[in-house]
């Protein structure tokens, strides 16, 4: 039953133990943008318990505007990356990998957050989503600037020994906010039809390779769904995912983390692969997939237009997943709300102890446990 699922995998020079990744989840629990010991113990924990890559919670970069939560740790600045280094340095003792995941909320921002209250959103058309404005559009030295960023966020990472960088660029959040024709309005070189929105993280992912060389692994997150949009979709066929998709590859792109609400469902008609399916038949990239991986339900409750409460553990999702990877339809599996709530999830997977496994409650995202 859990064959594929824990057998190694090597995306580059990253060598990892089995196929599973812990999600990156927003926690909040960073005063002062800081991670702190029980942020390292966190990680640590999963990282003991046999999860072979862990992505960091969404990290904002150093641009005045790149934070949109409270107590969200940052990835620049002497005392986050000295803590982060912490955290990284507790995941390799217990032999796992870690990546941060580099983030800048965009439109989504909101007002009175740190570092500066008076800074308004920044966004391709100064939208948070369909005809709802919030703060400006970037002008192209705000675009370097971010670009910028980002691309020194990535050679922190690779100086503080970590294993990679993610680019969160999915779910509404700035990158996303100029691939989706809704918020990107532009009439310069970011803006127009599918492919020409891609060239801000074309750029961006440049940048980062610019950096860092060609070997230090790079992934992206995106997806179809957006916060503001649950049913929205970049690309409606599978030709213009491939359009979509190849750009992103040129640039330097080594595996995509492809988010959906509920990995087993289809993404196109007339074919039963998942996102993360058609993103490796289309790219023949390494391809991630995650959405609601272990859970009954989903994490998100679309009637309610927020995440799920509660959810029981369902294990007949495991079959799928090793028919999946057996066929090579993805490569690694992330999960995220199961890893939220047991922190030995992976071990008693591997032991098959499914009796043994916490169904999930949204009260464990109270405690940093």
């Amino acid at each position: 039953m859990t064959t594929n699922i824990f057998t190694p995998f090597e995306l580059g020079t990253l060598k990892l133990k089995n196929r599973i990744v812990m999600a990156p989840m927003t926690r909040s629990f960073s005063p002062g943008h800081v991670p702190n010991q029980k942020n390292v113990e966190y990680y640590q924990r999963r990282a003991a318990n046999e999860v072979g890559l862990i992505i960091t919670e969404g990290t904002c970069v150093g641009h005045k505007a790149a934070n949109g939560y409270p107590n969200v740790p940052f990835f620049f600045g002497n005392e986050a990356l000295a803590a982060w280094k912490k955290v990284r340095q507790a995941v390799h003792q217990e032999g796992g990998k870690i990546m941060p995941q580099l983030w800048h909320v965009g439109g989504v921002r909101k007002d009175c957050l740190d570092p500066d209250e008076s800074v308004p959103a920044y966004s391709p058309s100064g939208l948070y989503s369909p005809g709802k404005p919030n703060g400006v559009a970037m002008t192209q030295e705000d675009i370097d600037d971010v670009i910028s960023a980002f691309a020194d966020a990535a050679a922190d990472a690779q100086k503080l020994g970590f294993d990679g960088v993610e680019i969160h660029g999915a779910h509404g959040y700035l990158l996303d906010q100029f691939f989706w024709e809704k918020t990107n309005l532009r009439d310069d070189k970011y803006g127009g039809d599918l492919v020409q929105r891609t060239t801000f993280a074309v750029e961006l992912i440049q940048a980062i390779r610019e950096k860092v060389g060609p070997d230090f692994p790079v992934v992206l997150r995106y997806s179809q769904w957006k916060l503001q949009n649950y049913a929205a979709k970049l690309a409606e066929t599978p030709e213009q995912l491939a359009q979509f998709l190849a750009p992103l590859v040129d640039a330097g792109v080594d595996a995509f983390h492809c988010s959906t609400r509920r990995f087993w469902e289809p993404e196109f008609e007339g074919s039963d692969l998942n996102l993360a399916g058609w993103t490796k038949k289309l790219t023949g990239k390494a391809a991630i997939t995650v959405g609601s991986v272990g859970l009954e339900g989903g994490f998100v409750d679309e009637e309610k237009r927020g995440m799920s409460s509660q959810s029981a553990i369902s294990t007949a999702q495991f079959d799928l997943i090793e028919k999946s990877l057996e066929k090579g339809e993805y490569d690694l599996v992330a999960v995220g709300r199961c890893l939220l709530q047991d922190p030995e999830w992976v071990h008693k997977l591997k032991q098959q102890q499914f009796d043994s496994m916490q169904a999930y409650s949204a009260e464990s995202l109270k405690n940093l446990y």
